[in-house]
């Protein structure tokens, strides 16, 4: 259940709340939160050479339609400095090295401290260990480019191009340890035919991957999204 409601005549503050509905929710042993819309949630990006989504993401910020704050950008590539820069966000390069690649997320997990509400993976290339999923637990959003269950781990449409599908697609989802398998929040395809290359599927693929993301983090923000098992419940 979500329940939305205004303020204005409201008589408990935010302290007084908690514990006033403390002992009801402890009756009908309920698992509850309370979030307040005034309160932008902090947003940490991370991403590697591909600009696509994280321009986007960066554009609807300026734009107002995504209601968050974004500290800082964070890339194991120093391309991307530069789009950070044109919208004045710190940007942080923390190269992840194959056979350091423990150590090197633990570095990154010790800079994020505790001033995130959760990361968003816009086309980040790498998979996270169990211990940095384990510290936002369904608090890191990334984006698939393929319509999940479909095409799981790399070159998802290179394996499309291959099955001569007629639809490709983009998914958003919560990362757990298990690759791309996590709760899926949002999803949507586009048509192609026995016409389009490879290029054709990458070109198509990433207005959905933006437009998918977008969406993803969109609700997130909003607090729209409830994690049951492994599924959400989006409302």
């Amino acid at each position: 259940m979500r329940i939305s409601f205004t303020k204005d005549s409201f008589t408990l503050n935010e302290t007084e709340l908690a514990s006033e509905f403390a002992p009801i929710a402890e009756t009908f042993q309920m698992q509850w939160s309370v979030h307040y819309s005034y309160r932008r949630k902090r947003a940490a990006i991370l991403v590697s050479k591909f600009d696509h989504c994280l321009t986007d993401l960066l554009w609807r910020w300026n734009s107002g339609e995504l209601a968050m704050e974004i500290p800082y950008i964070l890339s194991n590539h120093a391309d991307l400095e530069p789009v950070a820069q044109r919208y004045h966000i710190p940007f942080y390069h923390f190269p992840v090295r194959k056979e350091h690649r423990q150590n090197d997320q633990r570095r990154m997990l010790d800079f994020l401290s505790d001033n995130i509400d959760f990361l968003i993976l816009a086309r980040y290339m790498q998979i996270l260990e169990p211990y940095f999923v384990d510290a936002y637990p369904h608090k890191i959003i990334n984006i698939h480019h393929s319509f999940l269950p479909a095409f799981i781990g790399a070159s998802p449409y290179q394996q499309a191009f291959e099955r001569g599908v007629k639809i490709i697609g983009a998914t958003a989802h919560y990362v757990t340890e298990n690759l791309d398998e996590g709760p899926i929040i949002a999803q949507d395809v586009i048509h192609c035919n026995h016409r389009d290359t490879l290029d054709d599927l990458v070109r198509k693929g990433r207005d959905v991957e933006r437009r998918v993301l977008a969406e993803a983090v969109r609700l997130d923000t909003e607090d729209r999204v409830l994690v049951y098992q492994n599924k959400t419940i989006v409302f």
